[in-house]
């Protein structure tokens, strides 16, 4: 994000401007470091004579003119990113030239070097505000205008946009500002129709181009020329078309932007974003090696996230970054609904949901940082920490609940009538909601203030009293804490389970509204005592559940195995989780649990994130004194599952990929070495390169593998994945020279983004905590000027993955605690010390309930 633009500003700037059209031309040939940007913007003003500014970032300024008049370059603001423009006219034409910087961090235009055929490959990234590192612009959500570019490129490449190109010009070797430029093309793209800056997009070089057509719209599907063999575009268009058919369906609106265009780019910083027509993608999505079908499965999500923004985001657009959370929260609730709806994951999709997003919200929300999912953003700096799990996942749970609320039907016909009234315009959530009770005849004022702008999860748990084997009270309380005591009301289902003929079924199920602190369940009063009581049966509401005594005993004595459904499942693993990470159950109790319940675990996303879930729990939360025996204990059942798994089938690489972070004993590194060199691969096992890093990594972090070792493997797999494989691995070695060096790699400032990022996770090694023990200092001695001085995407990876979380000792907090007093540092970086600090201390008060068991 370049800049910082406040609300009042934006504000202001809306009031004074509308912003007609943008016409951008880039030339891409002269040099690795810089390019020609030149931008025409035409726009009105409702206040001629008044004043205003253009944003660019990190520019070199040749010239500047506006109607007509050419200004004083000398008053551009190369650290504010502005460029002021006095004395507008009614109608205006802004002509800025200038060379623009191209980044290695992920923002703005992002350059990578292939390092198999050194092939130049480039992708933008502007959300939130880095629309202004490629072209001057008034870069904010509500100024909305066309947007045509033309582009000068190498002639080897392919450029796209968010418009398709009309005219690509083949032009011979010329004379260039740094000497003999070679052939190039000039590539005219058409006019887009009216967008917001952050979705505006470029992707340029020598990319693999797949093509397809569906319903009349042209697809394509990209990825670098040295992944092209592994491109799996059949999948991605299957999905791609699912969704187009499901979106057309309940939007009751034809994608509005021509063709569709899907590119997996290099050092992409997040998962995938919906630029118009021209959505790029995390490159990992092009699966070079063997992946579970729960990789696949978050591909699909991700696909159809990105395709529900074209119509909520793109098409309809929120004003300012407050309804951030409407934006991705709405994609993430129908991107889950059209994979269950109209996709092979079905209902399961849903299961998936319980057990990934909402313990991301849950987790999230329960942080000092917690904030109303409706938060108040009053600059960028503010938004961008914000893209969190209750932006994506708490939200989207949220309308989830609103839906069970108003019901499907209505809430689909509310969005219908959203899309039609806003088509092309700027909305905030007042609008959505207006169009809801509409549609549903609901009043959404009081379930607004309810859930929306209000922190923090309740809990719910069930208090009852029984005699002769029936219950004779029957009632669920609800909690919440002192700092945040909203009790809020929760459209949930109760579900009664008992065991019979080995598999524990549901034999009642009610739905009730739970209000306040207690509620009476009255058709449960008579009911024989079950199994097992799980409340939030179905998953209806957001919010965190307890077992009693005895349901918890049923999952604990092997009832975890013997459910029928995946869902009751997923939520029984999710209540045992939050349940540890509330101190309400001791860690060793929940890694027997997963021991003993795990192997029957058929939901391969669900497998792998209880035994992610077990592995931090053993690492973070046990008392000392009994984590090596977890650790023994969960290699063990892990080493006799990959033993027993079927072969070749996904649960046997999830077991391996699980078994070698936790793997010690000489007998465990000598099986993950002996998988390693070929002596003993599981039959149906492929240890392709992917697998083999995994591998490598796990022995070099205990001391079996070291550098020539690394650099061996390396020479097997000099692809840009080997290199971040090779740098994970190299901080990983378990030695203090080691560590020094990757720490001055880090710090150092000059590694790009997927270097810098897999480099802080070798060096954050949960084997060897004793070894970052002086870096608990070093850390809050650079942190402060590291954000000053970087970008924030890369100073918030410093933040975040270098603060001293392996550090599980009161010094920790009182470091972070100090540092925050004496340094005041901004509030985007004290909010993510907080959060760092408030692990700890969580770490700590497990590691105490674990040690009293």
């Amino acid at each position: 994000m370049a800049g910082n633009l406040t609300r009042d500003e934006a504000r202001e700037r809306a009031r004074l401007l509308k912003v007609e059209s943008y016409e951008v031309a880039l030339d891409l040939t002269e040099g690795d470091e810089r390019f020609e940007s030149v931008t025409t913007v035409r726009f009105a003003s409702t206040s001629p004579g008044a004043s205003t500014f253009i944003d660019l970032h990190g520019a070199r300024v040749r010239k500047v003119v506006l109607n007509g008049e050419e200004l004083d370059v000398a008053s551009y603001d190369a650290a504010a990113g502005r460029f002021p423009l006095p004395s507008l006219a009614e109608a205006n034409e802004l002509r800025v030239d200038a060379d623009c910087s191209y980044m290695r961090t992920g923002e703005g235009l992002h350059r990578f070097v292939d390092p198999v055929d050194k092939n130049v490959y480039l992708h933008s990234q502007f959300e939130t505000a880095d629309a202004h590192r490629m072209y001057a612009c008034f870069d904010q959500p509500d100024l909305k205008a066309t947007f045509q570019l033309t582009v000068l490129a190498p002639a080897g490449w392919e450029v796209i946009s968010n418009a398709t190109a009309t005219g690509v010009e083949e032009l011979p070797e010329q004379a260039g500002k740094h000497g003999a430029v070679p052939a190039a093309r000039r590539w005219q793209f058409a006019p887009t129709p009216v967008i917001s800056t952050y979705i505006t997009a470029l992707v340029a070089g020598p990319y693999h181009k797949v093509t397809s057509e569906h319903d009349g719209i042209p697809l394509g599907v990209y990825c670098r020329a040295s992944l092209s063999g592994h491109l799996d575009a059949d999948n991605i268009f299957e999905v791609t078309k699912q969704g187009f058919d499901f979106f057309h369906r309940v939007f009751g609106v034809r994608y509005p932007f021509g063709k569709y265009d899907q590119l997996f780019v290099p050092e992409f910083n997040a998962g995938a974003m919906e630029n118009a027509a021209c959505v790029t993608l995390l490159e990992d999505y092009v699966f070079r090696s063997r992946v579970t079908d729960a990789v696949v499965e978050r591909r699909a999500e991700t696909i159809l996230h990105e395709m529900a923004h074209m119509w909520f985001g793109d098409l309809v657009t929120m004003r300012w970054w407050d309804d951030l959370w409407l934006n991705e929260s709405f994609a993430t609730y129908m991107s889950v609904l059209a994979q269950a709806e109209a996709t092979r994951w079905g209902k399961g999709a849903w299961t998936t949901f319980a057990n990934v997003e909402k313990a991301w919200a849950y987790r999230q929300d329960q942080l000092p940082s917690t904030h109303p999912i409706a938060a108040d953003i009053p600059d960028m700096q503010a938004v961008e920490v914000n893209f969190d799990g209750i932006t994506y996942a708490k939200g989207a749970s949220v309308l989830k609940q609103l839906v069970a609320y108003v019901g499907l039907d209505n809430f689909l016909a509310g969005v219908r009538d959203y899309f039609a009234e806003h088509a092309w315009g700027n909305t905030e959530l007042k609008d959505l909601l207006t169009a809801l009770e509409r549609t549903s005849g609901r009043d959404l004022s009081s379930w607004s203030k309810e859930w929306l702008e209000t922190s923090w999860v309740n809990t719910l748990r069930p208090s009852f009293e029984v005699s002769g084997g029936r219950f004779t009270r029957f009632e669920v309380l609800q909690e919440a804490p002192a700092d945040h005591p909203t009790l809020r009301s929760h459209r949930v289902a109760i579900g009664l389970y008992s065991m019979a003929g080995g598999e524990l079924t549901r034999t009642k199920r009610v739905e009730l509204d739970v209000v306040g602190a207690r509620t009476n369940v009255a058709q449960l009063v008579g009911e024989e005592q079950p199994d097992l009581v799980l409340i939030n049966d179905d998953d209806l509401t957001y919010a965190k559940i307890r077992l009693d005594e005895r349901s918890l005993k049923t999952l604990v004595d092997g009832g975890i195995a013997a459910f029928t459904e995946s869902l009751p499942r997923a939520l029984c693993w999710s209540a045992a989780w939050d349940m540890t990470r509330d101190g309400e159950m001791s860690t060793r109790d929940y890694v027997r649990l997963v021991v003993s319940g795990v192997e029957t675990v058929s939901d391969i996303t669900v497998l792998q994130a209880v035994l992610r879930q077990a592995r931090m729990a053993v690492q973070q939360y046990a008392d000392p004194a009994w984590r090596q025996e977890g650790l023994e204990l969960l290699a063990g059942k892990l080493r006799a599952l990959l033993a027993s798994a079927e072969p070749g089938s996904d649960h046997q690489l999830a077991f391996l990929q699980a078994f070698a972070p936790v793997a010690g004993s000489d007998e465990d590194l000598d099986l993950l070495q002996s998988i390693l060199d070929g002596s003993a691969v599981p039959d149906g096992l492929t240890v392709d390169a992917d697998l083999r890093w995994s591998l490598v990594h796990a022995l070099v972090s205990c001391g079996r593998l070291t550098e020539p070792d690394i650099d061996a493997e390396l020479e097997l797999d000099p692809t840009a994945t080997g290199e971040r494989s090779a740098a994970h691995c190299r901080a990983a070695i378990p030695t203090a020279e080691a560590k020094a060096a990757a720490w001055d790699r880090i710090v150092g400032g000059e590694l790009a983004n997927h270097i810098a990022r897999t480099t802080i996770g070798g060096f954050q090694d949960p084997r060897h905590p004793e070894l970052l023990d002086p870096y608990r200092e070093k850390y809050f001695a650079e942190v402060g000027r590291i954000y000053k001085e970087w970008t924030f995407d890369q100073a918030s990876t410093f933040a975040v993955g270098c603060f001293p979380a392996l550090l599980i000792e009161p010094a920790t907090v009182e470091a972070a605690e100090r540092y925050l007093a004496d340094e005041e540092p901004p509030q985007a970086l004290r909010r993510l010390i907080l959060e760092g600090a408030d692990g700890v201390s969580r770490a700590l008060r497990n590691r105490k309930t674990d040690a009293a068991t």
